[in-house]
Protein backbone atom coordinates (compact mmCIF):
# COMPACT_ATOMS: atom_id res chain seq x y z
CA UNK A 1 0.00 0.00 0.00
CA UNK A 2 1.43 3.45 -1.00
CA UNK A 3 1.68 6.56 1.42
CA UNK A 4 -0.28 9.56 0.20
CA UNK A 5 3.08 12.03 0.84
CA UNK A 6 1.20 15.00 -1.12
CA UNK A 7 1.66 18.37 0.83
CA UNK A 8 -1.12 20.81 1.77
CA UNK A 9 -1.76 23.23 -0.54
CA UNK A 10 0.38 26.39 -0.40
CA UNK A 11 -1.27 28.98 1.25
CA UNK A 12 -1.74 32.66 -1.05
CA UNK A 13 0.31 35.01 0.18
CA UNK A 14 -1.34 37.69 2.28
CA UNK A 15 -2.38 40.82 0.26
CA UNK A 16 -4.24 44.00 0.83
CA UNK A 17 -5.70 45.48 -2.08
CA UNK A 18 -7.74 48.99 -2.06
CA UNK A 19 -8.33 51.64 -4.82
CA UNK A 20 -9.93 54.85 -4.59
CA UNK A 21 -10.81 57.51 -7.06
CA UNK A 22 -9.42 61.87 -7.00
CA UNK A 23 -10.34 64.81 -8.69
CA UNK A 24 -7.02 65.23 -9.59
CA UNK A 25 -4.18 64.51 -12.42
CA UNK A 26 -2.16 61.65 -11.61
CA UNK A 27 1.12 64.14 -10.78
CA UNK A 28 -1.09 66.02 -8.08
CA UNK A 29 -2.18 63.05 -6.88
CA UNK A 30 1.21 61.03 -6.72
CA UNK A 31 2.29 65.19 -5.20
CA UNK A 32 -0.64 65.05 -2.25
CA UNK A 33 0.39 61.46 -1.69
CA UNK A 34 4.14 61.69 -0.82
CA UNK A 35 4.59 66.11 -0.57
CA UNK A 36 1.50 66.29 1.38
CA UNK A 37 1.38 63.45 3.66
CA UNK A 38 0.63 64.95 7.29
CA UNK A 39 -2.55 66.76 5.51
CA UNK A 40 -3.95 63.24 4.78
CA UNK A 41 -2.45 60.92 7.32
CA UNK A 42 -5.04 60.35 9.95
CA UNK A 43 -3.43 60.94 13.09
CA UNK A 44 -5.11 58.93 15.97
CA UNK A 45 -2.80 55.94 17.27
CA UNK A 46 -4.42 53.60 14.90
CA UNK A 47 -2.69 54.93 12.13
CA UNK A 48 0.63 55.93 13.97
CA UNK A 49 4.10 53.58 14.36
CA UNK A 50 5.13 55.10 17.15
CA UNK A 51 3.86 56.72 20.75
CA UNK A 52 2.59 59.40 21.13
CA UNK A 53 2.26 60.18 17.38
CA UNK A 54 4.22 61.98 14.97
CA UNK A 55 3.81 63.21 11.40
CA UNK A 56 4.68 60.89 8.78
CA UNK A 57 6.50 62.17 5.84
CA UNK A 58 8.43 60.91 2.91
CA UNK A 59 11.59 62.25 2.09
CA UNK A 60 11.54 61.68 -1.74
CA UNK A 61 13.30 60.47 -4.31
CA UNK A 62 14.38 56.39 -4.87
CA UNK A 63 16.87 55.12 -1.57
CA UNK A 64 14.40 57.70 0.03
CA UNK A 65 12.97 57.05 3.49
CA UNK A 66 9.22 57.01 4.83
CA UNK A 67 9.62 58.63 8.60
CA UNK A 68 7.55 59.29 11.58
CA UNK A 69 8.74 62.61 12.77
CA UNK A 70 7.91 63.52 16.72
CA UNK A 71 8.29 66.68 18.49
CA UNK A 72 11.09 65.33 20.71
CA UNK A 73 13.44 62.47 19.71
CA UNK A 74 14.57 61.30 16.90
CA UNK A 75 11.93 60.22 14.12
CA UNK A 76 11.33 56.44 13.39
CA UNK A 77 12.35 54.80 9.86
CA UNK A 78 9.03 53.58 8.62
CA UNK A 79 10.71 51.99 5.29
CA UNK A 80 13.05 52.95 2.35
CA UNK A 81 11.45 53.98 -0.55
CA UNK A 82 11.90 51.25 -3.62
CA UNK A 83 10.17 53.22 -6.34
CA UNK A 84 9.52 56.63 -7.24
CA UNK A 85 7.94 57.40 -10.39
CA UNK A 86 5.92 60.89 -9.60
CA UNK A 87 2.72 60.69 -11.00
CA UNK A 88 2.51 56.85 -11.57
CA UNK A 89 3.93 55.07 -9.20
CA UNK A 90 5.19 54.65 -5.55
CA UNK A 91 6.41 51.83 -3.30
CA UNK A 92 7.83 51.52 -0.22
CA UNK A 93 8.91 49.13 2.76
CA UNK A 94 6.97 48.88 5.81
CA UNK A 95 7.32 48.20 9.41
CA UNK A 96 5.99 48.74 12.59
CA UNK A 97 7.87 49.34 16.09
CA UNK A 98 6.97 46.22 17.15
CA UNK A 99 8.79 44.48 13.47
CA UNK A 100 11.94 43.52 13.70
CA UNK A 101 14.88 44.72 10.52
CA UNK A 102 13.90 41.49 8.72
CA UNK A 103 10.08 41.65 8.89
CA UNK A 104 9.53 44.13 6.43
CA UNK A 105 6.50 44.41 4.28
CA UNK A 106 6.38 46.22 0.94
CA UNK A 107 3.57 49.30 -0.08
CA UNK A 108 3.35 49.88 -3.89
CA UNK A 109 0.76 52.44 -4.89
CA UNK A 110 0.14 52.90 -8.94
CA UNK A 111 -1.55 56.61 -10.06
CA UNK A 112 -3.52 55.68 -13.26
CA UNK A 113 -5.46 58.11 -15.04
CA UNK A 114 -8.70 57.89 -15.21
CA UNK A 115 -11.89 59.99 -16.55
CA UNK A 116 -11.99 63.31 -14.42
CA UNK A 117 -9.01 62.39 -12.44
CA UNK A 118 -7.04 59.55 -11.07
CA UNK A 119 -7.31 55.89 -9.93
CA UNK A 120 -5.12 55.25 -6.72
CA UNK A 121 -4.83 51.41 -6.30
CA UNK A 122 -2.33 50.69 -3.03
CA UNK A 123 -1.36 46.93 -2.71
CA UNK A 124 0.46 46.06 0.95
CA UNK A 125 1.96 42.59 0.58
CA UNK A 126 4.83 40.51 1.98
CA UNK A 127 3.42 39.34 5.15
CA UNK A 128 4.67 36.33 5.01
CA UNK A 129 7.57 37.70 6.50
CA UNK A 130 5.86 37.94 10.05
CA UNK A 131 5.35 34.89 11.83
CA UNK A 132 2.02 34.09 12.37
CA UNK A 133 1.99 34.79 16.11
CA UNK A 134 3.32 38.24 15.52
CA UNK A 135 1.29 41.22 17.52
CA UNK A 136 0.81 42.93 14.44
CA UNK A 137 -1.20 40.29 13.25
CA UNK A 138 -3.55 40.87 15.98
CA UNK A 139 -4.59 36.92 16.15
CA UNK A 140 -5.85 37.47 12.73
CA UNK A 141 -4.15 34.92 9.01
CA UNK A 142 -5.70 34.69 5.66
CA UNK A 143 -8.65 36.92 4.70
CA UNK A 144 -9.44 38.40 8.17
CA UNK A 145 -5.90 39.64 7.99
CA UNK A 146 -6.34 40.92 5.15
CA UNK A 147 -9.61 42.98 5.71
CA UNK A 148 -8.10 44.49 8.97
CA UNK A 149 -4.91 45.82 6.60
CA UNK A 150 -7.44 46.81 3.81
CA UNK A 151 -9.78 48.58 6.45
CA UNK A 152 -6.31 50.79 7.74
CA UNK A 153 -5.38 51.30 3.99
CA UNK A 154 -8.80 51.85 3.02
CA UNK A 155 -9.04 54.75 5.69
CA UNK A 156 -6.09 56.41 4.80
CA UNK A 157 -6.66 56.41 0.98
CA UNK A 158 -10.61 58.19 2.29
CA UNK A 159 -8.92 60.60 3.93
CA UNK A 160 -6.96 61.30 1.36
CA UNK A 161 -9.68 61.76 -1.36
CA UNK A 162 -10.99 64.41 1.11
CA UNK A 163 -8.01 66.26 0.97
CA UNK A 164 -7.77 66.30 -2.97
CA UNK A 165 -11.36 67.74 -2.61
CA UNK A 166 -10.04 70.38 -0.48
CA UNK A 167 -7.43 70.86 -2.61
CA UNK A 168 -9.23 70.70 -6.12
CA UNK A 169 -11.95 73.30 -4.42
CA UNK A 170 -8.94 75.66 -3.52
CA UNK A 171 -7.31 75.41 -6.89
CA UNK A 172 -8.51 79.01 -8.84
CA UNK A 173 -11.33 78.10 -12.25
CA UNK A 174 -9.60 77.61 -15.12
Amino acid sequence: MSEDRSEAPAQAPETARVSAFVELPPQAAFALFTEHTERWWRRDLRFRVGEPAGVMRFEGGSGGRLLEVFDQGAPFEVGRVLVWEPGARLSFEWRGRDVAENERTQVEIRFEPAPGGTRITLEHRGWDALRPEHRARHGLRGPAFEAMIGMFWGDQLTSLRAHARKSRAAQPAG
